[in-house]
């Protein structure tokens, strides 16, 4: 199957490093012009680099609608039109219950949960008849994880959100679908421990995946190309795993 891109314009939020950077290098190969967002403008700088010609990098925190506002401008006066969002921004950390705070909750669900609403609510002016949209979930939204609730949480608010927006948005053709990766080798999976429990982290996630490794981000950003292309035009208000079979046994 050739997925060509050729012409969309496309937004991939928290672009600049992990599964956003590799999804917005594999539209560009297809011939998307992409946008990203980052909130560190060094690494976003670095991105674009990476991406190549066809990619700008806009600095932006998507839990601050400000930003968000300012962004869209931006893409309004540079493209005037956005085919496909790939609301990817998000994150978190690991707490026990016990230890759970205030502004634990408030952080992971400002950006996982409302930032992404907020993503996405704020570019329907500019979607086209017939858009896609993608937006990250987990497999942590269907499983048990242990000091990870509230990320949990967010990832199943996530996984509803693109149920329920395919609805919302069915009058103007705009496809909404969710991507639940598991285990991805990533900055933001090492992060999660201190960087000498890393490859122990690592090697224990690989034992639970049946292929018996870690996925890669490219192997997530070429699902994303996939859902945002005509390939995938009957596809709407699923959840696709890209998890190596880990949350499918």
């Amino acid at each position: 199957m050739t997925v060509q891109l050729n012409g969309k314009i496309a937004l991939v939020t928290g672009g600049s490093t992990g599964i956003g950077l590799a999804a917005a290098k594999d539209l560009a190969s297809k011939g998307a012009r992409v946008f990203i967002t980052g909130r560190r403008q060094k690494e976003l700088d670095e991105a674009v680099l990476a991406i190549g010609p066809a990619a700008t990098g806009i600095r932006a925190d998507v839990s601050v609608n400000s930003d968000l506002d300012q962004l869209y401008a931006q893409i309004s006066k540079a493209a005037g039109k956005l085919d496909i969002l790939f609301a990817n921004a998000g994150g978190g950390d690991m707490l026990p219950l016990g230890a759970i705070t205030a502004e634990h909750v408030d952080r992971i669900f400002g950006t996982n949960v409302r930032g992404l609403l907020f993503t996405v609510q704020k570019a329907l002016p500019l979607l086209t008849e017939g858009a896609s949209i993608i937006l990250t979930s987990s497999t942590t939204s269907i499983k048990g994880t242990p000091n990870f609730s509230v990320y949990s949480a967010s990832k199943a608010a996530v996984r509803n959100f693109a149920r329920s927006w395919a609805l919302d948005l069915k009058d103007r053709g705009i496809r909404v679908n969710a991507i639940s990766p598991g285990p991805i080798r990533t900055p933001g999976l090492g992060g999660l421990v201190p960087e000498d429990a890393q490859q122990g982290l690592f090697d224990y996630l690989a034992s639970q995946v049946p292929l018996g490794r870690l996925g890669e981000p490219k192997e997530v950003g070429e699902v994303v190309s996939f859902l945002a292309s005509d390939a995938a035009s009957f596809i709407n208000g699923t959840e696709l795993f890209v998890d190596g079979g880990q949350a499918q046994i």
